[in-house]
């Protein structure tokens, strides 16, 4: 599924300040997902998904075992140094999430969802995290990388919804007396709302703590990713003061976003960055 605009802003921004070590990776990882992300696409046959998602799977796993055959991820392989490329295990992550949402599933519980955002965190943010603080635990990767992943998700959360892709816990829906097919319907009810709102926080909460466990000898060689989630929190911010309607566009917002990049990226590379 394409990204929401402000996603794609982030995503634009953290390239943006991203290190010369750092770019190349991450510009990697976005464009493997991106074609992953391809399968999903309306109107391909859904055979011909699955045969794309098996042949991306035993990529993944040929460029975690240093036999890539793609572009990308040769590009990939290229950009990490030999010594920075066990986290590549993690990589199909990014299958496994378009398995689910080929398959349109549901999150039963928040465990769930919690295991399919830490999949993708395995795939995006442990390679980037091997690159530049390798001593990092890697509970760092896990918890960064599952929060920032569950904010972009909550920036298109009606959008997904009318795709069949639910992105809330049907044990959440249940406990709030809210069918599912409400949350493709913003405004949402005042439960689900203040739910929403509760979990903007909650994620916040988390990307920050992981933030602040980045040593300030670690944060400037992690710049980009580190724009990114200061982007992601000032989106999530924003998205809960709309509730209950669903997050705008950023066009409005574009200005205040690049300088909000620019003074992330300063409090990186001097290494006080907090969230």
């Amino acid at each position: 599924m394409p990204a929401s605009p402000e996603a794609s802003a982030a995503r634009t921004l953290a390239l943006l300040y991203s290190t010369v070590a750092e770019r190349p990776v991450l510009a990697a990882l976005w464009a493997i997902e991106k074609e992953i992300g391809a399968s999903l696409r309306s109107g391909l046959d859904h055979q011909v998904a699955h045969s794309r998602l098996a042949w991306w799977r035993e990529e993944c796993t040929r460029c975690a075992a240093g036999q890539p055959l793609h572009p990308l991820t040769r590009s990939l392989r290229a950009a990490l140094p030999p010594g920075a490329t066990g986290a590549l295990g993690g990589l199909t992550g990014l299958v496994d999430a378009a398995a689910w949402d080929l398959a349109a599933a549901t999150f039963g519980t928040r465990r769930e969802l919690r295991a399919y955002c830490e999949r993708w965190a395995g795939a995006v943010i442990a390679p980037l995290l091997e690159l530049a603080a390798p001593a990092a635990p890697s509970a760092t990767a896990r918890e960064l990388g599952a929060a920032l992943r569950e904010l972009e998700l909550l920036a298109h959360l009606a959008r997904d919804a009318r795709a069949g892709r639910l992105r809330l816990p049907l044990d959440e829906l249940a406990a709030l007396r809210a069918e599912p097919a409400a949350v493709a319907r913003p405004p949402w009810p005042p439960p689900l709302a203040a739910r929403l709102r509760e979990r903007h926080q909650e994620l916040r909460a988390a990307l920050g703590a992981a933030v602040r466990s980045l040593t300030p000898a670690v944060q400037p060689a992690l710049r980009g990713l580190l724009v990114w989630a200061a982007l992601a929190c000032a989106h999530s911010r924003r998205a809960a003061q709309r509730l209950p309607a669903a997050p705008a566009g950023s066009d409005h917002h574009s200005p205040l976003d690049a300088w909000r990049a620019w003074r992330a990226a300063r409090r990186a590379d001097a290494g006080r960055l907090a969230l």
